[in-house]
């Protein structure tokens, strides 16, 4: 039993160790939340407005992969999108041109204004989290 209690405590010192800069609600010392505050899993089915969106995307000539584009207002006022794919690549070369093409067609096509920029979370096949982005200005 002491061998166990010796093992945690460097641990969890450790884990003390790599929190600097770090607040209790998550956020850092400038205030800024490091992240977007969201689900790191989802259904792998998008809801039926989601999916309404995606089809219009895709018509417009969007990645056939994506099968459902939610988008709501997050912190700050700024857009958070949630996109499904049911690309399994979760190359950075991938992610970059979705968000490219997401965000582009929901501003061009949907009004949506990006000026102050937006959070982007891309949901993959299997429903888990390919990719989360903080893009506000």
């Amino acid at each position: 039993m002491k061998r166990i209690a010796r093992l945690v405590v460097p641990v969890g010192l450790g884990a003390v160790i790599l929190l600097p800069g770090c607040t209790a609600d998550g956020g850092t010392d400038s205030g800024r939340p490091l992240a977007p505050v969201g689900p790191t899993a989802t259904t792998t089915v998008a809801p039926a407005a989601a999916a309404q969106v995606a089809e219009r995307y895709r018509a417009a000539g969007g990645a056939r992969e994506v099968h459902g584009i939610h988008r709501s207002t997050g912190p700050d006022g700024v857009p958070l999108l949630v996109v499904w794919t049911r690309d399994p690549d979760e190359s950075a070369r991938t992610f970059d041109e979705l968000k490219g093409s997401v965000t582009s067609f929901l501003g061009r096509r949907e009004g949506l204004s990006l000026d102050r920029g937006y959070l982007l979370d891309v949901y993959g096949p299997d429903g888990s989290l390919q990719h989360r982005l903080d893009a506000r200005m």
